[in-house]
């Protein structure tokens, strides 16, 4: 009897401390108030930008036109109105506001990934420049958060510089958002747009040309890495005819942040798909990434995956006024080696694999 006692004391005095240890471990794990309420402001943040890129454009046109309709139909005469004189803007440099590149916000979309810049050599302000972002990834987030924004301290990191990503012209032919883009400096990736921030606001000015393009983002899965470069030309051209070094930049990470329904070549969707790409610009991607209450569920919000961006070494760029296409060859070559070298120095150490490839296609 008195080793069954014993034994019943034992097993319970080993519950009772099992029960004190699990409740212990529940409150370290506990979350505290203060990372709650950052991770709803992380959340928030992301939500405030996917709605802004995929939504504003467009439902600013719905609402603009419904108050036509009504007695409030002055509001929409007089933007479009504005919107008709300052049709040029865009494409000569643009109207940046410093505090919204500034947005403490931003802070908090930088952290729910999160994304930091890494510079590898000075940029001296005394020229100009063109980066080249790689990859495309869906939707540019890396690209968008290091240049459109100064929550990864591009301005410090690079003092003098001043960052125009380029995207889409379409954009900014969208009420509300054209404004909303050209307040973080964001400008039309065509040859006048370009042409115009390298030649007429001084030195000092880097173009951020996503090379890859639409195109790219239908190549886009974790895992693998495919670049669209050895067609694209055209940016080494504008480089030699301005006189703008060309830079390549890196993000390791980008393409891990949605997953992507692929079709097979030769399908009809795929053929689909590209054509799009080639008449309207821009790629349906077919993508999804966790959902909004449960990152075990799907939805548009992005995976937290980390992002790290490498600015590599500057490839300097003569100025010629006419480029022969041999000469555009050569700096478009020494452009793809300083882009390998920076990614094979530096893959191992953001996440991927010592045998992980580059394709360049």
């Amino acid at each position: 009897m008195k080793t069954i006692i014993a034994a019943y004391s034992r097993d319970l005095r080993g519950s009772r401390l099992s029960l004190r240890s699990a409740l212990r471990s529940l409150s370290a794990v506990t979350t505290p108030p203060q990372e709650q309420l950052r991770s709803c402001m992380q959340l928030l943040c992301i939500i405030h930008w996917i709605s802004s890129f995929l939504l504003m454009g467009l439902m600013s046109i719905v609402i603009f036109v419904y108050l036509f309709f009504t007695h409030l139909w002055p509001i929409s005469a007089m933007y479009f109105s504005w919107f008709l004189f300052d049709w040029e803007t865009p494409e000569t440099g643009g109207r940046r506001i410093e505090w919204v590149r500034n947005w403490s916000g931003w802070n908090y979309f930088r952290d729910y990934f999160p994304i930091q810049l890494v510079k590898t050599h000075n940029l001296p302000p005394g020229r100009n420049y063109i980066i080249g972002s790689h990859p495309h990834g869906i939707l540019c987030i890396g690209a968008f958060c290091h240049f459109v924004t100064e929550s990864t301290g591009f301005s410090q990191k690079f003092p003098g510089i001043r960052p125009h990503l380029a995207t889409l012209s379409g954009n900014f032919r969208l009420p509300i958002l054209r404004e909303y883009m050209m307040s973080g400096g964001v400008c039309p990736v065509n040859q006048k747009s370009l042409g115009y921030v390298l030649s007429q606001k001084g030195r000092g000015n880097a173009v951020i040309i996503v090379i890859g393009g639409a195109a790219e983002s239908l190549s886009c899965q974790p895992g693998v890495t495919t670049l669209i470069l050895s067609r694209r030309r055209g940016f080494v051209r504008l480089a030699l005819e301005h006189g703008a070094d060309l830079v390549p930049s890196f993000s390791f990470g980008e393409t891990d942040l949605y997953k992507q329904v692929h079709f097979s070549e030769g399908s009809l969707l795929r053929a689909a798909q590209c054509k799009i790409q080639k008449v309207f610009g821009f790629a349906p991607c077919f993508f999804y990434g966790r959902g909004l209450t449960s990152p075990e569920s799907k939805g548009f919000i992005p995976y937290s995956r980390p992002i790290t961006t490498v600015v590599g070494e500057p490839v300097t760029v003569p100025q010629i006024k006419d480029p022969s296409p041999e000469i555009v060859d050569r700096y478009h070559n020494m452009y793809k080696c300083s882009l390998l070298k920076l990614f094979h120095e530096h893959k191992t150490k953001y996440g991927l694999r010592e045998n992980a490839e580059l394709r360049i296609l």
